[in-house]
């Protein structure tokens, strides 16, 4: 191999040594050894679909109706009502085809929802009460995202 073919890739390796000496070891080159561009760093951060709008969440113990927006980063915001108690998302998101969002109940609980889209475009789940971890319940959506 030519000096002129080696040095792009010594470069490379170079550039990749000094990025793991400052950022630590919790920073790895990708398998391919070549940096990541900005744009594949974007759109793997980028949700999978839009769990923003006006529904149902159908848990084993409850029904809850949610209004979310969701923004283009894939956060989660708005409210939820069950029944003649309201709750307020405190965080949540969508990333890929996973989904997860906490919400302060009016009464004291704080529920914490994690679930995916299944292949038929519905989301599903688990829930416990961050209060009561003890409280748990599924729960799974009707709507297709």
């Amino acid at each position: 191999m030519s000096i002129a073919r080696r040095i792009p890739t010594l470069l490379t390796a170079a550039s990749v040594a000094v990025l793991l000496s400052v950022a630590g070891a919790g920073l790895a080159a990708p398998a391919s050894g070549a940096a990541a561009s900005p744009v594949a760093e974007r759109s793997a951060r980028v949700p999978g679909f839009d769990a923003g709008g006006v529904y149902d969440v159908y848990q084993s113990n409850a029904t809850v109706r949610v209004d979310f927006s969701q923004n283009a980063e894939g956060r989660l915001f708005g409210s939820a009502r069950s029944g003649s108690t309201v709750g307020t998302v405190r965080e949540g998101s969508v990333d890929g085809q996973q989904v997860y969002f906490v919400i302060a109940w009016s009464h004291g609980p704080v529920g914490r929802y994690t679930g995916t889209r299944g292949p038929d475009g519905r989301l599903s789940g688990t829930t416990y009460d961050l209060t009561n971890p003890s409280s748990q319940a599924t729960w799974r959506t009707e709507r297709r995202f």
